[in-house]
């Protein structure tokens, strides 16, 4: 199950967050600061996978943005991954092209 969905820059400022299950405002931004600094950190040959407490990140970087998606330990993560390129793919053709503008300002109220 997801258990959060976020867009982050490569500044490391969340851009879209989403939450499945409830998390108090004070510690989202204490995890989103973990989990930003855990998959920002990681080099490009490194997996796209990492073992985060009590669940798993999954995160894709797409240019400037960074798409990381947190799930339970018996969710696919090769599923999860081809959900985020998916996703990625249909912002790409709504937007034609997507940005981290367009993500800002837009997508929030679209697509979450």
């Amino acid at each position: 199950m997801i258990k959060f969905f976020l867009m982050v820059n490569k500044q490391g400022q969340t851009r879209l967050s989403r939450y499945y299950e409830h998390v108090e405002i004070n510690k989202r931004t204490i995890l989103e600061a973990e989990v930003i600094k855990n998959c920002l950190s990681r080099s490009k040959d490194q997996c796209s996978f990492i073992e985060y407490k009590d669940f798993k990140l999954v995160y894709r970087q797409y240019a400037a943005l960074f798409v990381v998606v947190g799930i339970d330990q018996t969710e696919n993560e090769m599923a999860v991954y081809e959900l985020i390129h998916n996703f990625v793919e249909v912002l790409d053709k709504y937007f034609s092209r997507v940005s981290e503008l367009d993500v800002s300002f837009s997508v929030s109220e679209i697509c979450l």
